[in-house]
């Protein structure tokens, strides 16, 4: 059977084509040129089972003309697509323009469901890539903690979890963003358009704004009386799935490149939900967190 493989920006695809690849599928991969590292190219070229066609953002008749003629009948979406992309940079072809003019709201998980929707009316099922991935997904539990130097979180990093879930369970339900920044309790940034790097970004900039001015989220600027807690500077960094996540699609996912992130904002801990994150560079990740002080760990839904 042949596997048609969507393609967003990133290692996820190159990590999607490996496993299919290894379990026997071979891949018709539709390359999104706004989006996908070129070097797919090379991996198609040196396996004659992995064959790549570049098409744009909203090129969805062209979609289905390459899976027909590929013979696919099953594909998976795997891969970032910047959502400012989805919104403001595509030119949609004539069924892409019906189907969003059709839209209730503009969000992602509409516009993907309607897709998803189009391409099985085509004959093409469009599945979870967590069925290729699924050693991947974040078991529950303080992952850290399993690592050479690692640790749990802390009392107050878990105070800032507990309230943090809360927040980011509600934003998600809207389909906002999945992902937000607490301190002392305090929500410092939420995500929206710009993506969870981002969000942590802002986050850490406007925490290293106060780091000059009275802040109840600097220890250093509250007068404490004997036996008061201290509060806690550093932020923690709160991601979940929607309340009714679709994961053949938009399936959350951490990678180096968030722990990087993370270093620089002055973030401290992260937590994600256990059987619904999918970890990339799993080692990697838990060995470079570790040694940056940060703790991981995975809540259970």
């Amino acid at each position: 059977m042949k596997l048609g493989l969507i393609a967003g920006n990133g290692r996820f695809p190159f990590l999607l084509l490996d496993a299919a690849r290894a379990r026997g599928f071979a891949v018709a991969v539709a390359a999104i040129r706004e989006e996908t590292d070129k070097e797919i190219n090379q991996r198609a070229a040196a396996d004659d089972g992995i064959s790549v066609h570049w098409l744009s953002l909203g090129e969805l008749s062209r979609l289905i003309e390459v899976f027909h003629k590929e013979g696919v009948s099953m594909a998976v979406m795997a891969g970032q697509v910047k959502h400012k992309q989805i919104f403001s940079s595509i030119r949609p072809d004539w069924r892409l323009a019906k189907l969003l003019l059709n839209l209730r709201t503009r969000n992602t998980d509409m516009l993907l469901g309607a897709v998803a929707k189009v391409l099985a009316d085509e004959g093409i099922e469009l599945i979870s890539s967590t069925q290729f991935l699924e050693p991947l997904l974040a078991q529950e539990g303080a992952l850290t903690e399993t690592v050479a130097g690692g640790r749990a979180p802390t009392d107050e990093e878990r105070k800032n979890i507990e309230y943090g879930l809360g927040v980011a369970r509600a934003l998600a339900g809207f389909d906002i963003g999945q992902t937000v920044v607490v301190a002392a309790q305090a929500c410092v940034a939420v995500e929206a358009m710009e993506g969870t790097d981002a969000a942590i970004e802002r986050a850490g900039k406007l925490m290293q704004s106060m780091e000059e001015e009275a802040s109840t989220l600097h220890p250093s600027d509250v007068d404490l009386s004997p036996g008061t807690p201290t509060l806690e500077r550093h932020l923690t960094v709160v991601k979940v799935a929607k309340p009714n996540q679709d994961m053949r699609f938009d399936v959350p996912v951490i990678g180096i490149r968030t722990i990087e992130t993370m270093i620089r904002a002055g973030a401290s801990c992260l937590s994600v939900e256990a059987g619904r994150t999918l970890l990339f560079d799993r080692e990697a990740l838990l060995k470079r967190a570790a040694e940056a002080g940060i703790a991981i760990v995975a809540v259970p839904r």
